[in-house]
């Protein structure tokens, strides 16, 4: 599945969790993104969008 928002465009960011004892592991955050059914000119389609784009209003939901 593709963890990119249709709206804004946000993906995935890298970085290192870092334990107690300081060791390093590679992980990454996902974008919390919802597959939604959009209103698309007079018909509608689904699209991929991250919540922060839902709850902004930069979306009609159908």
């Amino acid at each position: 599945m593709s963890y990119r928002c249709e709206i804004c465009g946000k993906e995935p960011s890298y970085g290192k969790s870092v334990s107690f004892s300081h060791k390093r592991n590679n992980r990454r955050w996902l974008p919390n993104i919802q597959k939604i059914r959009v209103k698309h000119g007079s018909n509608t389609r689904k699209a991929r969008v991250c919540t922060s784009c839902i709850r902004a209003g930069k979306v009609v939901k159908a």
